[in-house]
């Protein structure tokens, strides 16, 4: 526990922003439990989109993303957290426990991650290439040296494999009655708190121009880019197995990608379903040259120009997903 007693108005803040971390269909799969000055991270399986994540594994992705988006936010707001993960093996949906202690300094580069926290939205859209991608790359690979994710560039020449290997998901995928039922009520139109709305899903014509995107059902809106061609460039997540702790710790760092690219000013875009199906897996893994599982890819771009700012995904109150047990 803190040697100094963190604010619940600040724990509910930083889990509020917590909450801003992507998650499978926007399904936001955590729950936390502030219990005096310890706060716990649990996985809600009443949240799981059990057809398309067998498993769990992309719900714990979701909730390691939560976990770094809060770590950052209480740094940013002058406390350090230590992090104990996976401490009660009876108890396996109980996923961190968080301790918090003041910290004595709040870098710049800090702050800026917390900033883009709010900054930060899924563009599906088309991109054009990247600036200085060259100098990014190495930055969040330093970043990630202390985890046990591993963070590659896809080739632009092996491009077109991948594409073919999220035809091959897609259209194995499409064959899956529950899978394709759960993609067309997590897109509903529906005004909740969660979900993805179809005003923020690509038209026919820039689902065509991103061939890596996962195939969500077309968006009520025609083409509104002038971007012909998808230029993002492919970044890949991986880990050395595929535990429940790997892939918590692949959602930390997908985090830290995001966040850092959103700092930058670049658009991101994470993509799950290649690493879904073990063939397509199996396909990203040998694009990569390298051991390991993975887990995750992520696109990245500069944003094209839109004639409106996007509408913001829904999110859950925080009231449903913070629970207060006791004070101490």
């Amino acid at each position: 526990m803190g040697n100094t007693a963190v604010s619940t108005d600040l724990i509910s803040t930083a889990v509020e922003l917590a909450g801003r971390a992507p998650s499978l269909h926007n399904s936001q799969p955590w729950l936390w439990v502030l219990d005096g000055n310890t706060l716990q991270l649990h996985l809600d399986h009443s949240r799981l989109v059990r057809n398309t994540d067998h498993g769990a594994r992309q719900a714990l992705i979701s909730c390691g993303a939560a976990l770094d988006h809060l770590r950052v936010a209480a740094a940013a707001a002058g406390w350090q957290t230590f992090v104990d993960r996976f401490p009660d093996p009876n108890r396996p949906e109980h996923l961190v426990t968080v301790e918090f202690w003041p910290a004595g300094f709040v870098s710049a580069a800090t702050r800026a991650r917390a900033a883009a926290i709010t900054q930060r939205r899924t563009d599906r859209l088309p991109m054009r290439a990247p600036d200085d991608l060259n100098l990014l790359v190495p930055v969040l690979t330093h970043l990630l040296d202390d985890t046990d994710t591993r963070l590659a560039v896809l080739p632009e020449p092996l491009l077109p494999d991948l594409f073919e290997a999220s035809a091959l998901t897609e259209a194995m995928r499409r064959q899956d009655a529950g899978y394709v039922a759960e993609l067309d009520w997590w897109t509903a139109p529906f005004d909740l708190d969660q979900g993805i709305p179809p005003d923020l899903l690509n038209g026919v014509i820039d689902n065509d121009r991103v061939p890596v995107n996962r195939n969500f059902p077309a968006g009520v809106h025609a083409s509104h880019t002038d971007v012909s061609a998808d230029e993002a460039a492919v970044l890949v997540l991986s880990t050395p197995e595929d535990t429940r702790a790997d892939a918590l710790s692949c959602g930390e760092a997908l985090s830290t990608v995001l966040l850092e690219c959103t700092a930058a000013g670049l658009a991101t875009c994470t993509v799950s379903h290649v690493t879904e199906l073990p063939a397509a897996r199996a396909v990203v893994a040998e694009l990569i040259g390298r051991s390991g599982v993975p887990q995750v890819l992520v696109r990245v771009g500069r944003a094209a120009g839109l004639t409106a700012p996007p509408t913001p995904t829904p999110r859950r109150a925080l009231s449903d997903i913070l629970r207060v047990q006791r004070q101490k």
